[in-house]
This record gives structure tokens, C-alpha cells and sequence, in this order.
């Protein structure tokens, strides 16, 4: 930022009045428009950074700050004229299909958005004058079964559609970073929530059903899946943090995990979020929300990141269960 300066426009002028040059880095954000897109446009924000993201549709909750464009992962060429136009010091790319258990449902349309999308990224950044940064998603997803906090020393082998189009990702990552000398970073984020994330997802469904029966103010029922599992949630803002502070880390070829490092069964979250309520509620299990295979544990080893980085979580799971109950209940 400049001294003694003021911002007009997106120009910025010296205390005399003449216009010098924009000095902000450039951030640019596909899938902006999906539920990490906000928080992660508002991080890169507060650290400096001029933001732009695409997406098909612009979020709601996504900071008025950010320059957005309208735009399909799919269409390589306009991926390509995007990256172009831009020129980004940084790129990341959220859109995917993000759940697991629609990746059962769309296995083709999973690879399709999650892989080809990512390599449309890669092929224009390859092709750019100014080599940007990638930053590519992946998925506690990616590693094989295991009941004790995992590290990303454990083996990969994914088990469902999702999970494996985060291990192809990869795979192709570090084919361009080692064959066009890209820098492109990796990450394995476990699971993450908070509010605006879509009540498709577990957690914002028990808050959004817990406070639809507290808002009417007598007993209710709601439907479950499969309370036994354990797993590492963690607050949203917290994965973003760590996103910038990996994004402008040297080494892009330590892949990172990112969690809280504590895994609770869904049936504590659950009993978290019914205790805010002041209402009777019955549990109804619902075999629909069952997946076609269940991991019982997933759980964070996230010592490399704080080694490496000095990353630690701020808040917990419990934070962002009652932010988004609250929210709930006031909407």
C-alpha cells in the first residue's frame, strides 16, 4: 500500500494529486461464487491483494470488493482469456464437485469438472507470459482408511469418485510442475463449515433443521444418516488462512494437510447443535443420507503445516455450529 495516498477508482494518487501505478498483487479465484469463495476473497483482501473470481454465479455473501466475472470452467478458451486479460500473481481454483456423495451420483460430470477443469487452468497458465502461482484443492478424500490422525506421508488410495478425481489432480500438478516448471501447490484440507456452506452438507442440515423446529416453537422430528462416524471439522476461516499462507509459501512441492486435528462423531455435533435449542426434538433416521461406503474415522495430523508454516487452528467446530444455528434461526 501506498503512504500517504488515496485509492479513487481503482487508481491510486499521492498526497499531490498525481496518479501513480497500481502496486497491489492480483489474486484470481474460480468457483468464487461457492461457499469457501467469500471467505477466501475476503483473506486475500485483508492481506492486500486485488481479487478477482469467476463463476457462474456471483455469491451472495462474496465481498463487493471483488472483481467478478461470469465464466465456465469447462470452456477452455475462455479459462485461457480470463487468465490473459487478468495476468493474476496467484490463481485458485475452487470449483469442483465438492461432495462426496454427489460424486457417487455424477461420477463422469466429477471428472469432468474436478480434473479437465483443473488441467483448462494449467493449460492456459503453461501457455501465459506471466507464470502465475496455482493453488489446487484437493481432499482428506485422497488417502487410504485409517482409524488415527492422518499425515501426508500416508498412502493415497481414494475410494470413492471424488476422492479419486483429487488424486488425479494432483497427479497432473506434478506433471506440469515438473515438465513447464510451474509452481503449483497442493493441498488436502479435511472437512470444513461454516455459514452459507449448502444444507446438502451434514452439518448445515442439522443446524438448519434444529432451528426451523426452534422457530416454531414447539416439539419436532428431524431425519439423520449415520451418526457413528468420527470426523475432523473445522471452521471455515481457518482452511482459508492456511490457503493464503500456502499460497505464498517457497516450497510448492510440499503437499499439506489442513484440520483442526480433533475428529468428534457426528452424533456429539449433533447433540451440540439440539442443545441450543429450546424444543423437544425427536431423531428420525433417513437411509437416503447413508453414503455407499463410510470411513468410520477421518481425522488431521496438520504438525507439517504448523511446523513448516506456523499454522494452528483459531476456532473450533463448535464455533461455527452455533454461528450458523444463529443464522438459521434469524432467516
Amino acid at each position: 500500500m501506498l503512504q500517504g495516498g488515496v485509492k479513487v477508482a481503482g487508481m491510486y494518487f499521492s498526497c499531490d494529486g498525481k496518479e501513480v501505478r497500481e502496486t497491489m498483487k492480483k489474486v484470481l479465484i474460480f468457483g468464487v461464487g461457492g461457499f469457501v469463495g467469500s471467505y477466501l476473497s475476503q483473506e486475500f483482501l485483508e492481506h492486500g491483494y486485488d481479487v478477482y473470481g469467476t463463476d457462474r454465479i456471483r455469491g451472495e455473501r462474496l465481498p463487493s470488493e471483488v472483481h467478478f466475472f461470469v465464466s465456465d470452467l469447462m470452456d477452455s478458451e475462455g479459462v485461457e482469456n480470463t487468465i490473459n486479460s487478468i495476468e493474476p500473481d496467484i490463481i485458485v481454483n475452487l470449483a469442483a464437485v465438492s461432495s462426496v456423495g454427489m460424486s457417487w451420483s455424477i461420477p463422469q460430470t466429477t471428472i469432468q469438472i474436478n480434473v479437465v477443469g483443473a488441467l483448462n487452468i494449467l493449460e492456459a497458465a503453461r501457455k501465459s507470459k506471466k507464470k502465475p502461482r496455482i493453488m489446487l484443492i484437493g481432499s482428506s478424500e485422497e488417502y487410504i482408511v485409517s482409524d488415527f490422525p492422518m499425515s501426508e506421508d500416508r498412502p493415497l488410495n481414494a475410494g470413492n469418485p471424488y476422492g479419486i478425481s483429487k488424486v488425479t489432480q494432483e497427479q497432473f500438478a506434478k506433471m506440469y510442475r515438473e515438465q513447464h516448471d510451474l509452481k503449483i501447490y497442493c493441498v488436502r484440507p479435511f472437512n470444513h463449515t461454516g455459514i452459507g456452506q449448502k444444507d446438502t452438507f451434514v452439518l448445515p442440515s442439522f443446524c438448519k433443521q434444529v432451528a426451523e423446529i426452534e422457530r416454531s416453537g414447539k416439539p419436532g422430528v428431524m431425519k439423520v444418516g449415520n451418526l457413528a462416524v468420527r470426523r475432523d471439522f473445522s471452521h471455515v476461516r481457518d482452511i482459508v488462512r492456511a490457503y493464503l499462507m500456502i499460497a505464498e509459501s517457497d516450497d510448492c512441492t510440499i503437499v499439506y494437510n489442513v484440520g483442526s486435528g480433533k475428529a468428534y462423531s457426528l452424533q456429539e455435533m449433533l447433540d451440540y447443535v439440539v442443545g441450543q435449542s429450546s424444543q423437544k426434538i425427536e431423531l428420525e433416521v433417513d437411509p437416503a443420507r447413508f453414503r455407499p461406503t463410510d470411513q468410520p474415522v477421518i481425522c488431521c495430523d496438520y504438525s507439517l503445516i504448523k511446523s513448516q508454516l506456523g499454522w494452528e487452528p483459531e476456532y473450533t467446530v463448535f464455533d461455527a455450529l452455533k454461528e450458523m444455528f444463529e443464522e438459521y434461526v434469524k432467516s
